[in-house]
């Protein structure tokens, strides 16, 4: 299979590129690389690399593919903030121009690289994919309105999946500190203590990086029209947590460490846990390969290896937020 993963040097492209590869498939990565300096380690190389604003992408670009996997994006809730309507125009405008360009070059399937922020503040009852969704951010908005406009192109030759991934986390070339769990594992190494900013009731759905690359690989792999125009929540059942959960595992697992509550960000609207029963439907015979406490183990045990400390903490090198705002204008203006 030939597959495009735009996003490829992302935290989750990374391990994409890899799964892809080692399963014997063709990539074709594209990427602007905004946050190369933000490394890790090295990451998989694909086979073809293109260095193109996603929103430039053509039908005649796409020709001969089998498949699309659109990751890129502007990434999270506080990123999206930074400027909205920059974060409309990638995330919204570029993914739908990126799958007209893949239906008009004959791509069959479609990922969408979604979320589950997209459910907002939906308390503590598991929702699901048929729940009316709450976007309380220009990034959640984004997504939301992605889905409905892709959807709409889905005939019976153009097969478009909606993931709506959890809240990632883990160990990844390109890591990234400033996802929850990551960020109080990194507090507690560098610091001593798991500062969590909320009051850490909030319940956020976690699923490790890798698993979502995994889930992808899993769908392009699946019979046609396997999750045909649908979105699919990407986690587990039993990896739902509240924040203060998530802080009570990073203290077990870093002697010495002790939770704090730093209150700095006020109480946090978004709120809510997600079934996953709809993936099981779909891909019966797909498992997460990590859970929560073998996830921390791992990258724990990397940064521990990397000689990790305050300083590193403290820096930019694994936050994506101040990375990107030095680099705000050059994305706007990107053409090619």
């Amino acid at each position: 299979m030939r597959v495009l993963v735009t996003g490829h040097r992302g935290f989750i492209g990374a391990h994409l590129v890899e799964l892809l590869r080692d399963a014997g498939h063709y990539v074709v990565g594209c990427d602007l690389d905004l946050f190369g300096d933000c490394a890790f380690r090295d990451a998989a190389a694909p086979d073809e690399t293109w260095a193109i604003d996603v929103r430039r992408l053509t039908s005649a670009d796409l020709a001969g593919l089998d498949c699309v996997m659109h990751l890129a994006a502007i990434s999270n809730d506080p990123m999206g903030e930074l400027d909205p309507g920059l974060t409309e125009a990638v995330n919204l405008e570029g993914s739908v121009a990126v799958a007209e360009a893949a239906k008009g070059a004959g791509v069959g399937r479609f990922l969408f690289s979604g979320s589950c922020s997209v459910y907002g503040a939906a308390g503590d009852r598991p929702v699901t994919e048929t729940d009316p969704v709450a976007p309380l951010t220009a990034y959640a908005r984004s997504k939301v309105e992605a889905e409905r406009r892709i959807a709409a192109l889905a005939d019976d030759r153009f097969s478009p999946v909606f993931l709506r991934n959890a809240t990632a986390y883990g160990l990844s070339p390109m890591l990234r500190l400033d996802l929850v769990a990551n960020d109080l594992l990194a507090s507690a190494l560098a610091h001593g203590e798991v500062r969590i900013k909320s009051d850490g009731a909030p319940w956020r759905p976690l699923v490790h990086c890798r698993d979502i690359a995994r889930a992808f690989v899993a769908f392009a792999e699946a019979p046609f029209g396997t999750g045909h125009a649908e979105a699919i929540n990407v986690g587990g059942d039993a990896e739902n947590y509240q924040v203060r959960d998530v802080g009570a595992a990073v203290e077990a697992r870093v002697p010495g460490a002790r939770v704090t509550y730093t209150g700095e960000a006020g109480p946090d609207p978004r709120n809510y846990r997600v079934s996953f029963e709809r993936l099981a439907a779909r891909l019966p015979s797909f498992e997460l390969a990590y859970d929560l406490g073998s996830g921390l183990d791992e990258l724990a045990d990397a940064l521990r290896r990397d000689g990790f400390d305050a300083a590193a903490y403290d820096g930019q090198r694994y936050v994506r937020l101040p990375n990107l705002r030095g680099k705000l204008e050059m994305l706007a203006g990107w053409t090619d």
